[in-house]
């Protein structure tokens, strides 16, 4: 039984930050990416960022510059660093999990969480 449980959402006010923690169980061993993905109201769901087992990691060009993705792989978690947040990254921030080896695609993420509320005011 897959799991993903994020925690560390809130409300900040701009240039603040806030820590985002996403525990994992069950995940397959054939599953090599985990990832943070925002749902922002009235905006495509967007990745912000993913890390593979061997640790490469992307960020998007929206949040590169203050966001930074980690994962400790013998916990299982993976975390979002979020600073100087800005009121535009209000949203509902879920973490992710590949199916597989492959996490190109948005749709390689087959494990999703229940996702956590970031406000930014």
């Amino acid at each position: 039984h897959v799991q993903l449980v994020e925690s560390g959402g809130g409300s900040v006010q701009a240039g603040g930050s806030l820590r985002l923690s996403c525990v994992a169980s069950g995940i397959p061993d054939s599953s090599n990416c985990m990832a943070w993905f925002r749902q922002i109201p009235g905006k495509e769901r967007e990745r912000v960022a993913s890390i593979r087992k061997n640790g490469l990691t992307y960020h998007a060009d929206s949040t590169k510059d203050r966001f930074r993705i980690s994962r400790d792989s013998a916990k299982n978690t993976v975390d979002l660093q979020m600073d100087s947040l800005k009121p535009e990254d209000t949203g509902t921030y879920y973490c992710a999990a590949s199916v597989g080896r492959q996490c190109r695609e948005d749709t390689d993420f087959g494990y999703w969480g229940q996702g956590t509320q970031v406000t930014v005011s």
